[in-house]
């Protein structure tokens, strides 16, 4: 005899009150578990987030002051083969588009991201819910 089968022998015999207690404790058991999973996973993904956050800002800085500086150069490089203003002009333009295909780029990789939620612990708890069935089924019989 199998021990899937004993098992079930024994569950056949138990009052239905006493399987309905047992249920009862093994789903609250597994829900604080399933929460306990959903907040490591979270704090994980945060930690995550909040290093590369920093690197990009970080990134973000010297970067700003670097296209200062290339500014200024293209700025003054044009400027010999035509008004100042005009090569200003010309660079920000050159940059504006250049930030909008960026911007854009990045609000899409955003949405891909979205939304964080721990997938981890919903394919758990689907699992569970899967096993809550067949046991509540196995009780019924």
């Amino acid at each position: 005899m199998s021990a899937n089968n004993g098992q079930q022998e024994d569950l056949r015999e138990q009052p239905v009150g006493g399987l309905v207690k047992q249920l009862s404790e093994q789903t609250s058991t597994l829900v604080r578990q399933e929460i306990k999973l959903a907040q490591a996973e979270l704090t994980e993904r945060g930690k995550a987030a909040g290093a590369g956050a920093r690197l990009l800002g970080g990134g973000g800085l010297i970067g700003l002051l670097a296209a200062g500086a290339f500014t200024a150069f293209l700025i003054l490089l044009l400027s010999e083969a035509m008004d100042a203003w005009v090569a200003a002009l010309i660079v920000a333009i050159v940059y504006g588009a250049a930030a909008a295909v960026l911007a854009l780029s990045g609000r899409d990789r955003i949405r891909e991201g979205m939304p964080p939620a721990p997938e981890q612990t919903v394919e758990s708890v689907k699992e569970d819910v899967r096993w809550a069935k067949t046991r509540a089924t196995s009780a019924r019989r």
